[in-house]
């Protein structure tokens, strides 16, 4: 059956029996606390009997596979950090997200980023690898755009590895194949988003329209597909292992001292930025007021 996922009480109610559920509502809630976001890794370290059952229930159903199909991994094998996005939530929301004000571009992220690039100052060059313009001297500390010595502040959004030019290895992504399907319906699921933790060779299948209504009689739908990244696909998640974060420390420590360069971004830092922590992490950066 489909259940709320993150877990919370709601879930609980619709998958254990009336005694079972209030045994492990009551329990989570002596040793949480409610309305409370708890990793399910957190979860399995508890010496409370009841709470350790459900925690390894919610770890071999929904953690294990899906795990394994997104990272290539077990739980317990990439970072805590990584597993802590989906924590169990110790009341009665079945939100993913909790924030106060949640909303998208009336218009859409495409008319977005098209307002965004269309200053005149701003120069878009697609299909373009950034090497074939910009030649970077990193025992100078110096930076060529189309030949000639560059002064300004170079801003870079990419992988730290490529920057570098891979001089300590490459540092491992994860990529994505998607399969689109339209159909000639006005809903193919309940919810924008339902995971397949145990079942099939995608993770998920996204249905854009409860995200942004449109006004038509069919929809279309996202299968995404997890598998290792290789040169030449888009890397869509750092990858995170201590071996991949010792990499990038030593990517970090090369760069430190240049100066021109700023990165940021989840590429460039190695760090699972979502949108809202990608936006709020440029004002950061360029040390605009983001107080509301």
């Amino acid at each position: 059956r489909k259940i709320p996922i993150p877990v919370n009480f709601n879930t609980i109610d619709i998958v254990f029996q009336d005694d079972k559920a209030r045994i492990f509502k009551e329990n989570l809630l002596y040793e949480f606390g409610p309305n409370k976001k708890v990793p399910v890794l957190d979860l399995m370290k508890s010496s409370n009997i009841y709470v350790k059952e459900f925690a390894i229930w919610v770890y071999e159903k929904i953690f294990v596979n899906y795990t394994a199909k997104q990272w290539g991994k077990k739980p317990h094998e990439i970072d805590p950090s990584v597993t802590a996005r989906v924590p169990i939530y110790t009341g009665y929301d079945n939100r993913y997200f909790h924030d106060k004000y949640q909303f998208i571009p009336i218009d859409g992220y495409t008319s977005v980023f098209k307002k965004l690039l269309s200053n005149s100052l701003i120069e878009v060059k697609l299909n373009t690898d950034f090497r074939e313009l910009i030649k970077i001297d990193f025992d100078k500390k110096e930076i060529y755009l189309n030949g000639i010595k560059f002064d300004g502040i170079f801003i870079f959004t990419g992988m730290i590895d490529e920057l570098c030019n891979y001089v300590y290895g490459e540092l491992p992504y994860r990529t994505l194949d998607f399969e689109f399907k339209t159909f000639d319906v006005n809903f193919f699921q309940e919810a924008a988003i339902v995971n397949y933790p145990n079942d099939f060779n995608y993770t998920r299948i996204t249905e854009f329209k409860h995200i942004h209504p449109s006004y038509t009689e069919k929809t279309t739908v996202a299968f995404e597909y997890p598998r290792k990244y290789k040169v030449g696909d888009i890397p869509y998640y750092p990858y995170f292992t201590d071996e991949a974060k010792n990499i990038y420390l030593k990517y970090r420590e090369f760069i430190k001292d240049f100066n021109q360069i700023i990165l940021v971004g989840r590429l460039a830092e190695y760090r699972y930025y979502d949108m809202d922590d990608a936006i709020k992490r440029s004002l950061e950066v360029f040390n605009v007021d983001i107080n509301i």
